[in-house]
């Protein structure tokens, strides 16, 4: 997640001035730094190079990282710069290192101003020159927009940069025209949206400047280490919840959107259920008839605040599906702001009933959205304090009680919280032992776990988890994993493993990686994650969710073990296991159906480049609908239920009924919906089905190896 403002967003929105000569025009007002960012950037680099876990030193090496990272920040897109200002800016390359010791900031503004300017030049060209341009945009001629910014070199020629432009903003238009925009209104929208980023760009200030500069250093350390100004503090790494009503949901910018990282468990939007990871932001409107206000290419923060609101209130967001390739597709969802409330996020349970030949085996499931504990209660002694642990230890005696065959601890999407509550769960399950290891930037080891011997539940485990368990999952399913104490199935984990902590600047403040969390087998939690036992097909493309996608994330490793107790030995009966789940997975419909989708958007996913050829994209779009309805109408087949003429289906004003044509299509929405549902929870089956067969294995194992009796 990038911490610095959405920069990024504003240098890839789709600029193009026809004929433009960017020197021509009167250049920005130039930014410079304080005496106080002279001694915050100096106290900066002192604490990476002092407390940072990597131990890195900058040096030339990473002064040359930093040039190209400070420049990839600004204009990623590669739509600004040219090829002769970028190398311009190469004199500074080895001199960074030497200058923000010293509290030297010339480089980064210099840069910065030279960006501003291109960037608010196109930005006035393209306003004043919108409805020409639309209206000159060919949409028969066969070319292609290029999806990925990165594949890009830098524009040798002013020509060069301008047919850029020109597609960019021809992508941009047809999408409009794709997402039934009314002609006559896509020129005044985009004059709207480019105004309102040109209003933007010319508040940018000492303080914006200073941000983006250090963060392209800090996050050449890792990912999670970030500079925050004093103003910006509360408003980077956003988490719209818990402190602050909103939705729920961590965001982050990428291009010029505002994409959906995570979604905070049973908060507002989570709950809503439409919002997705990887969903792209584009409009924020208030209430339920609000005007939509289109958001592509804003500020990071800006757009928090347009959706933080009330408790009560309703935003209304305008996203793009991350299974949408391309930015045609559009969906309106309705969210009531409302803060997350701890007993919300408690654990929950419920029983499977699995079928297994002659008889039905009950297996407890115990949910659990988050690792939570009311420290407040706990300090002022209240006997009654929420905690995931007590919480769980009570669920687990009610379903003992009810007769359960054997246990499934649900992590999917549970972020993490607190580690004493996650040391606490492991306690559960096993006698005593150590449960995680946390190495120090001074190297210096500790560990954290049960110290006391007391009892725990025996019974057999298995654990579920996908790409979105982090943090405290990880390690309470890499310490039931190392003890052998019971199964782990799903997709693998998102793999952070690191420990942050925020120190105080003389202006704003650092969180920085300072440790580094370890199994009790050496084993890292970073950048790899749990890999399971038993893995199931992923709903997440690991190269966009996930520790391992991000740009210099720690490395996995290892460090020297700790002695522990092994309760089983599930390698004897995990081969067996993954043919038995292989086996049934081939000929359930609800996992069919599900395998389906995910290769449908791993075939959008890998689309490279998208036609402008207006006939052509519609045909882009015709067949992905298509794509989509006919593996919706094989599992309703497989199932036994009518197949869909539509995905989305709308009353049909010709039959002279269209209140009961739009209610029968709201029925099929829902089945389709349920379907979905259906889809999701068939891991949740699944993985009691995996739990079934080990215990039954281990059961005929157990038979075969037991001596017989002597008859009387």
């Amino acid at each position: 997640m990038h911490a610095f403002p959405a920069v990024r967003g504003l240098m890839r929105s789709s600029l193009f001035a026809l004929g433009l000569s960017l020197f021509a025009l009167p250049a920005a007002a130039s930014i410079d730094y304080t005496d106080a960012q002279r001694d915050t950037i100096a106290e900066l680099v002192e604490q990476l190079e002092e407390r940072h876990y990597s131990k890195q030193h900058y040096d030339d090496t990473l002064s040359a990282q930093h040039l190209d990272a400070y420049i990839d920040a600004l204009d990623g897109g590669k739509m600004f710069l040219t090829a002769a200002d970028i190398a311009e800016f190469q004199k500074y390359r080895t001199q960074m290192d030497d200058q923000l010791p010293k509290g030297n900031l010339d480089a980064g503004y210099a840069i910065f101003n030279r960006f501003q300017e291109r960037l608010e030049a196109r930005l006035q060209g393209l306003i004043d020159d919108m409805p020409a341009l639309v209206a000159a945009m060919d949409f028969t001629v066969d070319e292609n927009y290029e999806l990925d910014p990165e594949a890009r070199e830098w524009a040798s020629s002013a020509a060069e940069l301008d047919d850029r432009w020109r597609k960019h903003l021809k992508n941009q238009v047809l999408s409009l025209r794709m997402a039934d925009k009314p002609a006559e209104e896509i020129p005044e929208t985009l004059v709207s949206r480019y105004r309102n980023q040109l209003k933007r760009v010319k508040q940018y200030n000492s303080h914006d400047v200073f941000q983006i500069y250090a963060n392209a250093l800090t996050e050449l350390y890792d990912p999670h280490t970030n500079y925050f100004s004093p103003r910006r503090s509360e408003n980077f790494n956003i988490s719209m919840s818990l402190s602050l009503e909103g939705i729920g949901a961590l965001l982050q910018s990428e291009d010029e959107f505002t994409k959906v990282s995570r979604l905070v468990p049973k908060g507002p939007a989570d709950k809503q259920g439409e919002l997705h990871p990887s969903d792209r932001i584009v409009g924020v409107a208030q209430g339920d008839d609000g005007e939509v206000v289109d958001v592509i290419g804003w500020r990071l923060d800006d757009v928090v605040d347009l959706i933080r609101g009330p408790k009560g209130s309703t935003v209304r967001l305008q996203v793009i599906p991350a299974k949408s390739a391309a930015t045609d597709e559009r969906k309106m969802i309705t969210i009531v702001r409302n803060e997350v409330k701890l007993e919300e996020q408690a654990a929950q349970k419920k029983i499977l009933e699995i079928p297994n030949g002659d008889q039905t085996l009950r297996i407890g499931v115990i949910d659990i959205p988050a690792f939570y504990i009311d420290f407040e209660a706990m300090r002022r002694g209240d006997p009654e304090y929420k905690s995931t642990t007590r919480d769980v230890s009570v669920l687990l005696d009610e379903l003992q009680s009810e007769g359960i065959d054997g246990l499934v601890i649900d992590l999917r999407n549970n972020g993490g919280g607190s580690l004493q509550e996650a040391n606490e769960l492991t306690g559960l399950f096993i006698e005593y032992g150590p449960t995680v290891q946390i190495r120090h930037s001074s190297r210096r080891v500790w560990r954290d776990g049960k110290r006391v011997k007391s009892g725990y539940y025996e019974g057999p485990l298995a654990v579920l988890i996908n790409r979105l368990s982090a943090s405290a999952s990880e390690i309470f399913a890499g310490a039931i994993q190392d003890y052998e104490r019971g199964l782990i199935v799903g997709d693998r984990s998102f793999g952070k493993g690191t420990v942050q902590t925020l120190v105080p600047l003389t202006e704003g403040q650092l969180k920085i990686t300072e440790s580094k969390f370890y199994r009790i087998s050496g084993d890292s939690t970073q950048h790899r994650g749990v890999i399971p036992d038993v893995e199931f097909p992923s709903l997440y493309d690991d190269s966009e969710i996930g520790e391992s996608a991000l740009d210099h994330a720690l490395p996995w490793d290892q460090i020297n073990p700790v002695r522990h107790r092994r309760y089983d030995d599930l390698s004897t009966v995990l081969p067996r296991l993954t043919e038995m789940f292989q086996e049934r997975s081939q000929h359930n419909p609800d996992f069919i159906f599900l395998e389906d989708q995910i290769d449908l958007a791993a075939q959008t996913r890998d689309l490279k480049e998208l036609p402008l050829n207006e006939a052509k994209r519609i045909a882009l779009r015709d067949k992905q609908k298509a794509d989509a309805l006919a593996i919706e109408n094989k599992h309703r087949v497989a199932i036994g239920e009518e197949p869909l003429k539509e995905l989305e289906e709308e009353a049909d004003e010709e039959d002279g009924d269209s209140l009961a044509a739009a209610e029968e299509a709201a029925e099929e929405d829902a089945d389709a919906e349920a379907s979905e549902e259906e889809a999701d929870d068939v891991l949740l089956s699944e993985a009691g089905n995996v739990l079934v067969d080990a215990l039954v294995l281990k059961q005929q194992r157990y038979a075969m190896h037991t001596p017989e009796q002597p008859e009387n």
